[in-house]
């Protein structure tokens, strides 16, 4: 509840008013405690009281009951003697708050995306769960797109660099050093195994704008925004992935602004165990600064999880507005962790803290309020207020009615697919191929007309050599004619003189001896 310029929270059992200072709120906050013991009705007061100040919030609803804050709560029996309890008769009124209801998937809730781009690569190997090794050469390959100019905007465009990357490696290999096909190959199929999940669906455009959050409703409420998580929450390492992109965006695109006499925006954070679970050192180290700097920012984050010893120590060190549910302690373990809860708190010398906090009941808490200095305020046992809005969850039309109703709908309902990485590697693929394809016809033309000018040089040749022979023939036959007759005669003459017979004899032996000489001469 907003009163006299103050976040009430709850009461002590005498009445006093528990409350937050507004300045004081973006120094961050805690709220723990088993399931079951008032978490979600705390974080309802809370989103209510900044509301009323005109601070925008953003919360998940995990549960399916958050949404009800857009609708005012119903009266009853039990509810009329709370009020009474708390002497706020004059003050509670029953209202609807100003809501926005988002969707990653698109189905309960406006679509809610963002490029590959601007979610990086550390993030994108968490939601993956890559190795060190395929989280560097995913880093090598939003480098390359960045130095070709190539926009990363869906899972396709990120496919598509993956398998350029891998088909030119060699080429990458002296600027960015050697980069595995069979890495390349295993982040794929992790690209892969995310659009199956339905995660492929939070990539695209319209991307979402940050500034949309820091709207404000009628009367100058401000804007609860709400993402719908009861699918989300199964992916845990998604939920959480884009908790953290939606925080880390806040975070690089605020301006400074130094304390303000009351935040610009509250960020709740509810099962914040997953964002730290498996988380390693070069993210939890980017939370903790994100979280140690955007306070200078004008946002408060209010981390909400079952035990604070789900939170890194870096991180709780941060958090200076604590409200503690009631922690149950079975196991040895579990005593140790509600004596770190209970030392954690400014001692109270009126009651047990460690004993009190298991002993709390349903809508209990131990709490603890930075004061005006920044100061935590002594621990006190609180009976957190109820909520204004409805406590429960709303029906299928209702939620419709107020998706479609958002001056933010028409925006983000429907996605689009802008010119971006798997167009360009599309064209230039098929422009290398066709060039391949030119340059293979080429080289078979080439081919083929060294062929033919080898036929042909082959034929003329042959030709050549059959003029040759022809020649020859023709050359013998006239040599044969005229040496034989020659030879014929001087055989004659030798043989005259042996008679007429010895004349004949001479004559062939002549012809014979002669031809067989010009033969002889061709041959050679």
């Amino acid at each position: 509840m907003y009163k006299d310029g103050k976040v009430v929270v709850g009461q002590t059992a005498e009445g006093q008013e528990l409350y937050m200072i507004p300045k004081m709120a973006n120094r961050h906050g805690l709220v723990a405690g088993a399931t079951g013991t008032g978490k979600t009705v705390t974080l309802k007061v809370m989103a209510e009281s900044f509301s009323d100040m005109g601070v925008p919030v953003f919360m998940a609803d995990v549960k399916g009951d958050i949404a009800g804050m857009c609708m005012p709560g119903t009266d009853s029996e039990n509810m009329q003697e709370r009020i009474k309890r708390f002497r706020i008769e004059n003050q509670f009124e029953y209202r609807g708050y100003p809501v926005n209801i988002y969707d990653i998937f698109g189905e309960k809730g406006m679509p809610l995306r963002t490029t590959i781009s601007e979610m990086g690569p550390v993030l994108l190997s968490r939601i993956l769960e890559l190795n060190d090794l395929q989280s560097d050469i995913l880093s090598i390959v939003f480098k390359i797109a960045d130095d070709e100019n190539l926009l990363l905007v869906d899972t396709k465009d990120l496919k598509s660099m993956l398998n350029y990357v891998s088909d030119h490696n060699k080429d990458f290999a002296e600027s960015y050093g050697n980069i595995s096909k069979v890495s390349i190959a295993a982040i794929v199929r992790a690209v892969v195994a995310l659009e199956i999940a339905g995660a492929d669906k939070f990539f695209g455009e319209e991307a979402f704008n940050i500034n949309d959050l820091f709207t404000v409703g009628e009367g100058g409420r401000g804007m609860i925004n709400i993402l719908d998580s009861e699918s989300l929450i199964s992916n845990g390492k998604l939920y959480s992935t884009f908790l953290l992109w939606l925080l880390s965006e806040l975070f690089e695109n605020l301006p400074e602004v130094g304390d303000l006499d009351k935040p610009k925006f509250v960020f709740f954070f509810d099962e914040a165990h997953l964002l730290f679970k498996d988380a390693p050192k070069a993210l939890l180290d980017k939370i903790e600064q994100v979280v140690k700097l955007i306070r200078s920012k004008g946002v408060g984050v209010y981390f909400c999880t079952q035990n604070p010893r789900d939170i890194p120590d870096g991180v709780l060190a941060q958090l200076g507005n604590k409200i503690q549910h009631a922690l149950h302690a079975y196991t040895p373990s579990d005593q140790k962790a509600v004596k770190a809860a209970a030392q954690s708190f400014r001692e109270n010398p009126e009651f047990d803290t460690y004993e009190t906090i298991m002993a709390l009941g349903t809508g209990e808490a131990v709490v603890s309020f930075l004061d005006e200095d920044g100061i935590p305020g002594i621990s006190n046992k609180a009976y957190i207020l109820p909520p204004m809005s409805l406590m429960g969850s709303i029906d299928e039309n209702k939620r419709d009615q107020v998706v479609k109703s958002s001056i933010l709908y028409t925006k983000y309902s429907k996605s689009y697919d802008p010119e971006s990485a798997y167009e360009f590697l599309e064209r230039r693929g098929a422009l290398e191929a066709e060039e391949a394809a030119k340059a293979a016809q080429a080289e078979a033309d080439a081919k083929a007309k060294e062929k033919e000018e080898a036929k042909r040089l082959k034929e003329e040749e042959k030709q050549k050599q059959k003029e040759a022979n022809a020649r020859k023939r023709a050359a013998k036959s006239v040599g044969n004619s005229v040496v034989g007759t020659v030879g014929r005669e001087v055989g004659k003459q030798v043989g005259s003189k042996f008679g007429k017979f010895g004349k004949t004899i001479g004559g062939n032996v002549g012809a014979s001896l002669g031809r067989g000489i010009l033969s002889t001469l061709f041959k050679s």
